[in-house]
């Protein structure tokens, strides 16, 4: 911990998750409890992170915050919510005596900056990565080591499986309070190292209708919802569980496929309906499709959040190949040496046979690039001094 003696400060990293079994509706907006559990994999930090700096201090007038370097408005309610949860949990923390009580500190203001190293709001999770970030360094500054679930849960949902790494569940808990709606490890990040993801980024714009939104349509609107809540989503829980667990590919492949062709088909059933596919997204699924089919078996299988990026699942040895159809599919438009990023993948040709097989047009530019990564660990504290987003006097250091 950096101490200017009246300045305290933390940074923390934090991951981004994908699921395989979809959160998709709250049966609680404002504890942000969900109509149904959810199970995700958690991608490497080397890729794709959210960093965050907390400072506490008593020369803050209040407390303020700036994302990507830019200052954002503080009082946002999930904001809000998760401030006040870590600050109630430090009051609980200090008045049962643990250690030295922290009453000063509890009431300095904080000063909070945060960046991805990936873009924001272009459908790769960023709001899981960045409020998990927040929980955890938030829980640093303030000596908080009770579990964070409920913070990290009240700024994002689907940001409290972000507290994990490996595989990770989102329990729904039953409780009214939610007390009992947290995250729990399934897996460790090293359970399954030959898995591999994809991450296929066909558009980095803002999406054209919010999750929050979106899912709150969807759950007054859609009795398709209810019916995959209650009636499909249980066994495919316990079902994806067990493809962990044994590192079966070709369960976990087609499991992961069908259910995100349901939440999509959800949102379809929504009125008025929400598509959040677009015609390169569909593509993508076309190709993963023919693709298993020439092989007989599923080696490689998508999933879709609430935009049209696809993030692949696969195993190592498939990449290569695969990354060859995308590429004949999708042909890079002039970006070629930028068109893979993240883990080296070594090039491989694609034979006639499947490409016969793939039978497609090709769509030029339709994928604008590709994040290769793996599974990987959960949120981490920085002790370099220099990783601090914020300098001794509490404002972001200039960017270097």
């Amino acid at each position: 911990m950096a101490s200017e003696k009246s300045l305290v400060a933390v940074t923390c990293t934090a991951p981004v998750n994908i699921a395989v079994i979809k959160y998709w509706g709250k049966r609680d907006e404002d504890l942000v409890l969900p109509i149904n559990s959810s199970l995700s994999v958690t991608l490497h930090q080397d890729q794709l992170k959210t960093t965050t700096t907390a400072a506490i201090s008593k020369d803050f007038t209040e407390d303020r915050i700036w994302l990507n370097g830019r200052e954002e408005d503080v009082g946002q309610p999930r904001l809000q919510a998760c401030l006040r949860e870590i600050r109630r949990l430090a009051r609980k923390r200090s008045s049962a005596g643990e250690e030295d009580p922290l009453p000063l500190s509890l009431s300095y203001k904080v000063h909070i900056a945060s960046v991805n190293n990936f873009p924001t709001a272009a459908g790769l999770a960023s709001s899981a990565a960045g409020y998990a970030c927040l929980a955890y360094a938030l829980a640093r500054v303030y000596g908080v080591e009770s579990d964070l679930s409920e913070v990290a849960r009240r700024g994002s949902g689907s940001a409290c499986r972000s507290l994990y790494g490996g595989f990770v569940e989102w329990q729904m808990g039953e409780r009214a309070d939610g007390k009992d709606s947290i995250a729990r490890q399934v897996a460790p990040e090293s359970h399954w190292p030959e898995l591999r993801v994809l991450i296929l980024v066909v558009s980095a714009e803002k999406k054209p209708m919010g999750s929050t939104a979106g899912m709150q349509t969807s759950v007054e609107t859609s009795p398709l919802l209810r019916f995959r809540a209650e009636s499909v989503v249980p066994a495919r829980m316990a079902e994806m569980t067990r493809c962990v667990q044994e590192r079966d590919f070709q369960g976990f492949g087609q499991l992961t496929m069908k259910d995100s062709n349901q939440f999509h088909a959800t949102c379809l059933d929504t009125f008025p309906p929400i598509s959040y596919l677009s015609d390169t997204s569909r593509r993508i699924v076309h190709l993963v499709h023919r693709f298993n089919a020439h092989h007989g078996q599923t080696k490689v299988a998508y999933t879709f959040d609430a935009g049209p990026n696809a993030v692949v699942f696969t195993l190592d040895d498939t990449v290569p190949e695969f990354v060859a159809a995308v590429r004949h599919c999708f042909p890079p438009e002039s970006n070629g040496d930028k068109f893979l990023k993240g883990l080296p993948i070594r090039p491989a040709p694609l034979s006639d046979e499947l490409r016969a097989a793939l039978d497609v047009d090709p769509t030029p530019g339709g994928v604008k690039y590709i994040i290769a990564t793996q599974v990987g660990p959960g949120p981490q504290t920085l002790d370099d001094q220099h990783a601090h987003l914020l300098g001794p006097d509490g404002l972001p250091k200039p960017a270097a």
